[in-house]
Formats: structure tokens, sequence, C-alpha cells
């Protein structure tokens, strides 16, 4: 499901993690869930719901809470870790760095081939 604009909900979006993630990141910056409210101009029972795992913010409700926690979007939403390649794939995509600009645009084309040939298996229901 894509976000079209900042009011519509992120279901299924968010790791499950997000409420603990929300809990630690405002006890790090010595809010109570009132301050973070206010400080993020949301009512203090919508922080209660998000800790709580019962709803999820908006786009809009997670710019305001990534302001007044300062930290990064990917930050709050995401734990150490759990986005981006693994280890072994990180420091391929460091070393495509040292590729000149054809190189780097023949790497780009065969990943983007693999990435679709990949989709169109799982749209056809064949295992990836």
């Amino acid at each position: 499901m894509g976000v079209y604009n900042h009011g519509i909900a992120l279901f299924g979006f968010l790791s499950m993690h997000f409420p603990a993630r929300l809990i630690q990141l405002r006890k790090a910056a010595n809010y109570t869930q009132q301050t973070l409210s206010d400080a993020a101009e949301l009512h203090v029972n919508q922080i209660r719901r998000y800790e709580a795992g019962t709803a999820q913010p908006t786009l809009e409700a997670l710019i305001r809470l990534a302001k007044a926690l300062h930290v990064s979007l990917d930050s709050l939403v995401f734990e150490e870790g759990e986005r981006g390649p693994d280890e072994d794939l990180r420091l391929r995509f460091e070393a495509l760095s040292q590729l000149d600009s054809n190189e780097r645009m023949v790497v780009k084309e065969l990943l983007d081939g693999m990435l679709l040939k990949h989709q169109a298996r799982r749209l056809a229901g064949a295992p990836a």
C-alpha cells in the first residue's frame, strides 16, 4: 500500500518493534508521554496508543515525533541493523564507488534486471 499524503496511516509498514523503539527514544530524551506530546504537537492519547501498539502514526505524526525526539525517521522506525544490506552486500556496494560511471551503470542495470526477474516470479506465484 503506498502513501500518497501525510495523513494516510502506515498500517503494515512499521516494525512490530516500533512501540518499544518509541518508548526507548522518549526515555532517552528524558520525555514523559506528555512532554513528547507537547513537543510533537500530538495528543497525549495518541502517544499512549503508539506506545501500546494499538495505533500506528501517520507519516505526518512520524515526522513530528522524529523532530521532537531529534532523530531521523530511519532511527525512529527501524532498529539498528534492521534496514539496509547485510554486511557482505554492504561491503560490495561500498566497493562500487571505485568503479567508473559506465561500470556502475552496468552493475545497476544487472541489479535492476535481477530484481525485476525476482518480482515477476513472485507475482506469478513461482518460488523466488
